[in-house]
């Protein structure tokens, strides 16, 4: 199998960190499983290192996923992590229970819940300091300065490197920016779902790295249709040509896509070297 190197989707700065264009989103590791269809810790485990040995340099994880499973799968995996390697982990969300077996992720952006899980995030990924720590997402019932200011907190207190913000407009975009250095935003976005157009704009003007989650979720009929012809042209699959697409839309967009299962880690991985023509490319520019 190909590796990824520096050459093969470029590179994105993350403040003093450099990373290839090309991440691996963490939330589902918790949920992998062996070939007998049960859950199970030693295929996650396998599923980050194989993503790692493929030349992936950058895994994207939160204190919420697997509620803090994602982030000891990830040190277990890695730890000592190899040189160049990055983590981004967030924080902003905390489980509630609304009936016995049920959870909802209400946001959570009290400035003493974000230092309360920053500790735990350390202690789980076994790190003195998180590269990339972001706000998950702005709580409407706490002022987004205030969510924000608790990062640059952590930040000044040693624990964080660098600030990252996701689910945010251009407005909160700009207030975080107006408190801390901002080095990457996360928001969904994706052939079908152009919501985030504005944000991915300025970060693309200010050479902030935007990271699309749910990168191949397409619910829009045209965006399929064009997905699914130009994969068939390229005897690749329509998730390939998604990220593909994506990789061209910006020199600082930075796709992040998540599974369970080592073998769509690397159909995805092996998306890198998809190359579509600018045709096609206009042709999904359109098709929203």
């Amino acid at each position: 199998m190909r590796t990824l190197d520096d050459t093969t989707v470029g590179t994105v700065t993350l403040g003093d960190l450099e990373v290839r264009r090309l991440g691996f989103g963490a939330m589902r590791i918790s949920g992998a499983r062996n070939a007998q269809g049960v859950r199970d810790r030693e295929t996650a485990i396998a599923l980050v290192r194989e993503v790692v040995d493929r030349g992936v340099n950058l895994i994207d994880t939160a204190d919420i996923y697997g509620y803090g499973e994602s982030e000891e799968i990830i040190a277990e995996a890695l730890h000592p992590y190899p040189a160049g390697v990055v983590i981004a982990t967030k924080a902003g969300y905390k489980p509630a229970k609304i009936l016995p077996g049920h959870m909802v992720l209400p946001p959570e952006g009290d400035p003493e819940h974000i230092k309360r899980q920053c500790d735990e995030s350390l202690r789980r990924l076994k790190l003195d300091v998180i590269d990339v720590y972001q706000v998950h997402c702005p709580d409407p019932r706490v002022p987004y300065a205030d969510t924000v200011g608790a990062f640059v907190e952590l930040q000044q207190a040693g624990k964080v490197r660098h600030i990252g913000v996701s689910n945010v407009q251009p407005f909160q975009l700009e207030l975080a920016q107006s408190l801390g250095t901002v080095v990457s935003v996360q928001n969904r976005y994706n052939a079908g779902d152009r919501a985030s157009e504005a944000v991915l704009r300025a970060c693309t003007e200010q050479s902030i790295a935007f990271l699309p989650y749910a990168p191949m979720i397409v619910g829009n009929k045209k965006a399929t249709t064009a997905l699914d012809e130009i994969a068939q042209a390229h005897d690749a699959l329509p998730q390939q040509v998604s990220l593909a697409w994506l990789l061209e839309k910006s020199p600082m967009m930075l796709p992040i896509p998540g599974t369970s299962q080592v073998t769509h880690a690397h159909e995805n991985i092996d998306a890198a070297w998809l190359r579509l023509s600018t045709d096609e490319i206009a042709r999904l520019d359109d098709a929203f």
